[in-house]
């Protein structure tokens, strides 16, 4: 038999659930809804994590109801992939502040709600996209608004030191390892070790050494 689930959630423990539960009893029974009083940011929530797993997971054929979208997550990336994982386990969600998902469509037109979902899970996949875009676009900017010291590496504005990765330097017995590894007396796993120096760095050392 099919289940109506309804979730509310709030960030803080001092924020209050009722308004979003008063909204909720009108479609499911008090008994029936699950709370959080955590952070949108991720999704590991004891209550959220309840409607996946376990004796109350939500199946094919249940609803779930929510105030609004955010109160699912406020991260894009993951309420598109929220989304596909309720399509793709045949629960219908429904949002009480999106009207176009509060319609019960007969059997015959169950297509349309899968196409209003499907547009849901494009638009904001579109608008993950375009908030990733826009983050790069202006790290980029302020990247390249720094100031450079004489060595033309760019410095940070707030704490005047020198921004990304400390360049890696040579450890002390590297010439007598690398020439052993160069002369297939060692392994490069055992030059590693000797050196203590993980792949990436002893190949771009040995890289940056061999052009010298």
């Amino acid at each position: 038999m099919s289940k109506t689930v309804g979730y509310a959630r709030v960030s803080t423990s001092e924020q209050n659930l009722d308004r979003q539960i008063q909204a909720l009893e009108k479609y499911v029974e008090p008994d029936m809804i699950v709370t959080d009083k955590a952070s949108g940011k991720n999704l590991n929530r004891p209550g959220y994590q309840s409607l996946k797993v376990g004796i109350g997971k939500l199946v094919k054929g249940d609803t779930l109801y929510v105030k609004s979208l955010d109160r699912l997550s406020r991260n894009k990336e993951d309420l598109k992939k929220e989304l596909q994982y309720f399509k793709d386990k045949g629960v219908k969600v429904k949002i009480l502040d999106m009207p176009t998902t509060m319609t019960d469509f007969p059997m015959e037109q169950a297509w349309i709600g899968d196409m209003i979902t499907n547009i849901m899970i494009e638009v904001l996949s579109s608008i993950a996209q375009n908030e990733r875009e826009t983050n790069r676009q202006r790290q980029l900017e302020g990247l390249a608004a720094m100031p450079t010291d004489s060595t033309g590496k760019k410095i940070s504005r707030r704490t005047g030191k020198p921004v990304g990765r400390p360049p890696v330097t040579y450890p002390k017995k590297w010439e007598s390892v690398y020439q052993e590894w160069q002369e297939k007396k060692i392994t490069a796993r055992q030059a590693m070790r000797l050196l203590n120096l993980k792949p990436n760095s002893f190949y771009k050392l040995a890289k940056q050494y061999s052009k010298k």
